[in-house]
């Protein structure tokens, strides 16, 4: 026994998936698709996206914000997830991989509860505030660009409802956030959120080794 998080080899992660993901065919099939793509590597991991539905279905959750979309793998299982009523803000700035989401939404019968921003993020998130979306989301999912972690992070705050989570995604990138070699824009975005979060008192946190690493931020009330 560990009382450290356990280090999954490929036959354990297998192993947890093989016992764990009740992946739905369609979203199966989007991410075999996507595992296709030269930048495949973007997509979060299935057994991650799978928690984040059992967190929308704990939550009762029906309005999310989803900064960076990619071919929407993570926004088909959440469309998937969320009440009839329930709308997913989606954004991106890729026409082309969003059109490979787009195909699954509609074969799904959820692209009713997507409503696709081709947009800068920051832009569509100002618009959102400006169209009196403060306080509203009960969820917002950050994994894009992450020289604008910080930004996202602020804005997202401003956007969240009281008793929402806010989820940031790859927030120990491969590991490299510990390794003083790497001093990429990226590594350093990412290790000033983290230290930033960890000293914001606006705020409770969780930070947990899923897939790339994920933040669970959950504004004080």
């Amino acid at each position: 026994m560990t009382k450290m998080t356990i280090n999954l080899t490929d036959t354990l992660y297998n192993y947890v998936l093989e016992h764990s993901l009740q992946e739905p065919s369609l979203v199966k099939e989007l991410r075999e698709e996507t595992a296709k793509l030269p930048m495949a590597a973007m997509q979060t991991p299935p057994e991650e996206t799978q928690f984040l539905t059992v967190l929308l279905k704990l939550m009762n959750a029906s309005k999310l914000l989803e900064i960076g979309t990619f071919t929407g793998y993570s926004t088909l299982w959440f469309a998937m997830t969320i009440p009839e009523h329930g709308m997913i803000t989606a954004c991106d700035v890729d026409e082309e991989w969003t059109s490979i989401g787009r195909r699954y939404w509609e074969r799904a019968g959820v692209s009713h509860k997507i409503d696709l921003k081709i947009a800068p993020a920051l832009d569509t998130m100002h618009n959102l505030l400006s169209n009196h979306k403060a306080n509203y989301y009960d969820l917002i999912f950050i994994d894009a660009d992450k020289e604008n972690y910080m930004n996202y992070y602020e804005k997202a705050l401003l956007l969240i409802r009281p008793g929402g989570v806010i989820v940031i995604d790859n927030v120990l990138w491969g590991g490299s956030v510990v390794n003083p070699l790497n001093q990429s824009r990226d590594v350093q975005a990412i290790r000033e959120l983290n230290k930033k979060i960890m000293n914001d008192d606006r705020v409770t946190i969780s930070l947990l080794p899923i897939g790339d690493g994920v933040t669970f931020v959950l504004p004080k009330k």
